[in-house]
């Protein structure tokens, strides 16, 4: 069975990837961002599907979605319900 969501995903993946973005300029457009230390620290990862992953805050339990590049390793964007 296909994921329906697959050929969008993969798009975006090589657009994020082919030209991955410093910390900074993910800082200066999204707000927090964090590294793989960072991210287990914040939040529970419940699943990837490139370029994203689902998580649930710890501080208050908050189920959302972050994206991230993979050179450097790099989560932002975080959206919660």
């Amino acid at each position: 069975m296909m994921d329906p969501t697959e050929n969008t995903r993969r798009e975006m993946v090589a657009e994020i990837n082919n030209n991955p973005s410093p910390r900074e300029a993910l800082e200066a457009e999204y707000g927090q961002v964090w590294d793989t230390t960072e991210l287990q620290k914040d939040f529970e990862v419940l699943s990837f599907f490139a370029p994203a992953c689902v998580v649930k805050r710890r501080s208050d339990g908050v189920r959302g979605t972050v994206t991230f590049q993979h050179s450097p390793r790099i989560y932002y964007g975080f959206s919660g319900e």
